[in-house]
């Protein structure tokens, strides 16, 4: 399973893109790189005579995610003059051993804007989850967490209080139903604290251009309320992002990879041992396919059934609320 953005690109890489037989042709930096060195040094011992020929002028290598144009080769230096960050990737610094690869198929930076798409589009057919706690006040209480923007609506709420028995010294826990409201504001927003000074809250990274407040009723001001929301899919701003981070849950990588190599095979001629590979890897998970030709209909097919099984699992586990007079009744 995957922990991070990176990790998933190269499960999707691994299940889907690269077949073993069929690696694409690639070495190794043998010295580091700055994002502005316009030299590569390449290990020639892991190249044949036609793959060292490959990179004369015009051919595109990459290293990480950035892809570069190769505009001169010198064999005796195994040396490559280069133009960095080719097709809007981002010129960025390399190390020793990097790996670099020759006319990818499907290129890294590729195949990571893939995954965030993919992750970004499942909502709202699946959604992430986020439990808060929250102190109750009167009127509306402003959700200012750096990613709070991208709740939705409140799944269910309790409240934890103590209760102190009629001649009794003793205390006991017990757990009671909250009502609760999640009111959209304008973004920014300005408001008067608790101080009387004056605050304004802006969200200005990719997600939804609001600003969330909850209300809660049934409670008194102080107690503390333990709120679940349901939530959009935060979009990945780096391979280092974690999936616990951006909500996805194991059990959506799947998902997320189908969509990825449908997503990347659409509309092209694929190599026959790319289709091939893809193809023996949905028949392993009794998904047969007819064709290379049907390929992208037969893993987005895939994808739905994927979509599916995990939609019923989350109204399993959060039913929707009842809502009377905007007011979400969630227990």
């Amino acid at each position: 399973m995957s922990s991070n953005i990176g990790d998933l690109v190269d499960r999707t890489y691994r299940e889907y893109l690269e077949p073993m037989d069929d690696v694409v042709s690639y070495t190794t930096l043998e010295t580091g790189i700055s994002a502005t060195d316009t030299t590569v040094v390449f290990n020639n011992n892991l190249l044949s005579v036609e793959e060292e020929d490959a990179l004369n002028a015009g051919t595109i290598i990459e290293i990480d995610r950035e892809l570069l144009v190769c505009t001169d080769l010198n064999t005796t230096t195994n040396t490559i003059t280069v133009t960095r960050g080719a097709r809007g990737t981002t010129a960025a610094i390399h190390d020793a051993g990097d790996i670099i690869k020759i006319a990818p198929p499907f290129p890294r930076q590729n195949v990571f804007d893939a995954v965030c798409d993919q992750i970004k589009n499942m909502y709202p057919t699946l959604f992430a989850t986020e439990t808060k706690s929250i102190t109750a006040k009167t009127g509306y209480i402003i959700l200012d967490g750096a990613n709070d923007n991208y709740l939705i609506t409140p799944l269910k709420a309790i409240s934890q209080y103590t209760d102190w028995s009629a001649g009794s010294d003793e205390t006991g826990i017990g757990y009671t139903g909250v009502s609760c409201e999640l009111i959209d504001l304008p973004n920014p927003f300005t408001y008067t604290d608790a101080t009387g000074t004056s605050q304004t809250l802006t969200y200005s990274n990719n997600g939804p251009n609001k600003v969330n407040a909850l209300q809660v009723y049934g409670i008194s001001a102080g107690q503390e309320v333990y709120v679940t929301f349901k939530k959009k899919f935060i979009q990945p701003t780096a391979e280092t992002d974690e999936l616990t981070t951006v909500g996805l849950e194991t059990e959506y990588e799947p998902i997320v990879m189908a969509g990825v190599a449908a997503q990347l095979v659409s509309g092209r001629d694929i190599p026959t041992a790319t289709a091939d590979y893809i193809t023996d890897q949905m028949n392993v998970q009794n998904f047969p396919v007819d064709s290379a030709t049907r390929l992208r209909n037969s893993l987005l097919q895939y994808q739905r059934v994927l979509l599916q099984q995990a939609r019923k699992d989350l109204r399993a586990r959060y039913p929707e609320p009842v809502t009377i007079n905007s007011i979400n009744y969630t227990n």
